[in-house]
């Protein structure tokens, strides 16, 4: 466009410069003036901008400005001193005069051979330069409206696209969070047809991801199936184990009580006597976490968090007086709904355990607590710590880290075990933290509000 707007401005040149006179218009007999037959202050016919000077061998001799009301002005020496320089040989060039740029052109004037005069006729590059400067800014809003466009095209396309995508996310985000880890497990979630479809990239995906979902499900009913039969193996075991431990326990105990027997027969029996018992435990243990498991609990009923603390404590100092047992309790009584016997059962383990696996002389702390809603039972203890490596299965069956904490003879790894269980059935949780000197079993119930509790010596008891 701007060689065709130049060159436009070139055509009109020469016809600009014969509207001042060129050419030479001097007759025979004219005197030797090179203006004469020129005109250059000649506005008639000559667009507003235009200008014309006439040159003798370099020198101005007239020259004029075509105003927009008609008139004429004539150039300043700079302006003179620019124009005098153009050759007629060169063709048409542009400068940058004071009223603006011009583009301009040079003609011979003269008839005598060998003459210097020269006219110089120049048209404003305006409306030319005002053309270019709209046609930039319409390519360039164009160009950006169509980058633009093609961007928000290409998103919207790009997001079709990976819709499938997207929907695969959902899928594999859905699985993730699902509680797989224990009982039974059903995925329901699968790929939509629509995204699991073959011949494409993100339909074989879809495909995989199905088949990898169905697997998995396979694998977790095949395991629920076999941990079930295992725990029904124990139940039943457990159960019939009940009566011949029973008998061994009871012929012991007639054997010692009425035979006169030698010291190391007296000693054999007291030792199947023990073992016995010890077994009786594990089977006791092993007998409530099938209950458990299989939902047979008793009835849920107010509990008096603050008194069971206290009877529960009061017993372990009995049973442990080596230790220092320390209670920290609320003025008010602190009431949950649950099970009573489960709920004594879990401070009796959580407090059998905070003596049995630390040092005499060790300070063990029960504190009761409400918050939120929320009743809490923290059990802490100065002894030596658990070993991190362990506190991630802890609450596991038959989970044992014999060297984490002393004195641990005996211990089934089942302890923890069943308070987990046991706090999890009356809607609870129980977590655990540890370090050199500070161990600390905490367990959060929902709290009840307080029903009839009858009146008790809530002072301080000596003995604890």
């Amino acid at each position: 466009m701007s060689d065709y707007l130049t060159g436009q401005l070139d055509d009109a040149l020469e016809p600009a410069a014969g509207r001042a006179g060129f050419p030479g218009g001097r007759s025979p007999g004219d005197d030797d003036r090179p203006s004469r037959g020129v005109d250059p202050g000649n506005a008639a016919g000559q667009r507003p901008g235009t200008l014309n000077a006439v040159f003798d061998d370099g020198e101005a001799q007239v020259s004029a400005l075509v105003l927009d009301d008609g008139s004429t002005e004539p150039l300043t020496p700079a302006d003179l001193d620019l124009l005098a320089r153009l050759d007629p040989a060169d063709g048409p060039d542009e400068l940058d005069l004071s009223t603006g740029q011009y583009r301009v052109d040079a003609f011979g004037i003269s008839p005598t051979p060998g003459s210097d005069d020269v006219l110089v006729t120049g048209l404003s590059t305006a409306e030319r330069d005002s053309t270019l400067a709209s046609l930039g800014v319409t390519v360039a809003g164009l160009s950006l409206a169509g980058l633009a466009l093609a961007g928000i095209a290409g998103t919207a396309v790009i997001r079709r696209s990976l819709r499938p995508l997207e929907e695969l996310s959902a899928v594999a985000t859905s699985v993730s969070q699902l509680p797989l880890s224990s009982g039974e497990v059903a995925i329901p979630v699968r790929v939509p047809p629509a995204a699991a479809q073959p011949g494409t990239e993100v339909g074989t995906v879809g495909l995989a991801l199905n088949g990898m979902i169905d697997h998995v499900t396979g694998a977790l009913q095949d395991r629920q199936a076999s941990e079930m039969k295992v725990r029904r193996f124990v139940a039943d075991a457990s159960h019939e184990l009940r009566t011949p431990l029973t008998s061994i326990r009871g012929y012991t105990e007639l054997v010692l009580m009425s035979e006169a027997v030698s010291p190391s027969a007296r000693s054999a029996l007291e030792r199947v006597d023990s073992e016995s018992r010890r077994m009786s435990s594990l089977v006791e243990d092993l007998l409530l976490l099938a209950r458990l498991d299989e939902g047979q609990r008793a009835e849920a009923s107010d509990v008096d968090l603050t008194e069971l603390v206290i009877e529960t404590t009061s017993d372990a100092q009995a049973s442990a007086p080596g230790y220092t047992w320390e209670l920290a309790l609320p003025e008010e009584p602190v009431v949950v709904r649950a099970v009573e016997a489960e709920i004594r059962q879990v401070l009796i383990n959580l407090l059998s355990n905070a003596h049995r696996h630390t040092p005499l002389g060790t300070v063990v702390t029960t504190a009761v607590t409400v918050e939120a809603g929320r009743a809490g039972v923290a059990v802490t203890d100065t002894g030596p710590g658990i070993d991190p490596a362990f506190l991630d299965t802890i609450f596991t069956r038959f989970s044992r880290a014999d060297t984490a904490r002393s004195g641990n003879a005996g211990s089934t790894g089942l302890g923890l075990a069943i308070v987990r269980a046991l706090v999890e059935a009356n809607g609870g949780t129980i977590s655990v933290s540890s370090e050199p000197g500070r161990t600390c079993f905490r367990v959060d119930l929902p709290a009840s509000q307080p029903g009839h509790i009858p009146d008790r010596d809530r002072s301080e008891d000596p003995s604890v």
